[in-house]
């Protein structure tokens, strides 16, 4: 009878076993992935508050990806920028130095120079598309090539940018127009290269004329770099624009990251203590099925 009596006991012993096993799995399975849950049905009412969480924790993260490509962008036309202010500026001061002494050995190999700087920076490109030609990425927006070209020439001819802006999403609902053209940027400086390439070759000592071609040079190379200045200004509030939607940007995205943390990660120091409660248990429940499993009238008779 005391064998036969054992029998549903072992039974419920049994399934008691089964349960914490199950437990216990479940308690590995979370110690090693960090998750309470191994799907979103797991996480049972939470589970459409962390599928929006992370839905806005996405398309976060996206805009924050172009908000950042854009900031590289106006980095380099802050660049090429404070390149060609200190290129005209230095051939300015060159320029008014001659006028006031006579003396311009040197001076048409530094225009040159200074000629080639601007070409340089106003076809620099990005991945391999011009930065300053707005939408017309198949051709370089400043065309001469060579100082002497500039002489006679038409700035019609000389640049082909547009007035296209590029448009990008860069925070929730906020679209930031971005872009410089190479004529927005060297329009006045190209007409100052026009008139010394004009004016002909500068040789050691300046004539009359050559003093008044300079001279003319000089004021449009101040007018150009009001341009350049007031152009650097306005892409510097774009940088400034950027980088604080940038700063909020990561902000929200901590938030939601920290919602989508705490109702799926798991307490790791939690789950060490259920465990290590979880084996004992288990093992005690080995122990005790073992001893009933060995119960036997034998011992008695």
């Amino acid at each position: 009878m005391t064998r036969v009596a054992t029998i549903p006991l072992q039974r419920t012993m049994a399934d008691a076993i089964g349960k914490s096993q199950e437990k216990l799995a479940l308690t590995q399975v979370r110690l090693s992935t960090g998750k309470k849950a191994s799907d979103f049905a797991d996480l049972g009412t939470e589970a459409v508050r962390n599928l929006s969480t992370h839905s806005m924790l996405a398309k976060q993260q996206a805009t924050s990806v172009v908000a950042k490509r854009v900031g590289t962008t106006l980095d380099l036309y802050q660049g090429h920028i404070e390149v060609v202010e200190e290129s005209a500026s230095t051939l300015r001061t060159l320029i008014l130095t001659a006028i006031g002494t006579g003396q311009s050995q040197g001076l048409q190999s530094d225009i040159e120079a200074a000629f080639d700087q601007l070409r340089n920076s106003l076809n620099a490109s990005e991945g391999g598309k011009p930065l300053f030609a707005g939408s017309q990425t198949d051709t370089l927006p400043f065309k001469p090539l060579k100082f002497s070209d500039l002489s006679g020439m038409d700035p019609a001819d000389a640049f082909a940018d547009d007035q296209v802006l590029a448009k990008a999403r860069v925070d929730d609902n906020v679209d930031v127009t971005y872009g410089i053209g190479a004529s927005q940027l060297g329009g006045k400086l190209f007409d100052a290269f026009r008139t010394l390439a004009d004016g002909g070759a500068i040789g050691a000592a300046l004539t009359d004329d050559q003093k008044l071609v300079l001279q003319q040079a000089a004021e449009q190379l101040a007018n150009g770099l009001d341009d350049v200045n007031s152009v650097n200004a306005a892409n510097g509030r774009k940088q400034a624009q950027l980088e604080s939607l940038v700063a909020r940007g990561e902000q929200r995205a901590l938030v939601l990251q920290g919602v989508i943390e705490n109702n799926e990660d798991a307490d790791l120091g939690q789950v060490a203590i259920d465990l290590a409660q979880q084996k004992a248990v288990l093992e005690a429940s080995y122990s005790v099925f073992s001893q009933l499993s060995n119960l036997s009238l034998v011992r008695y008779l």
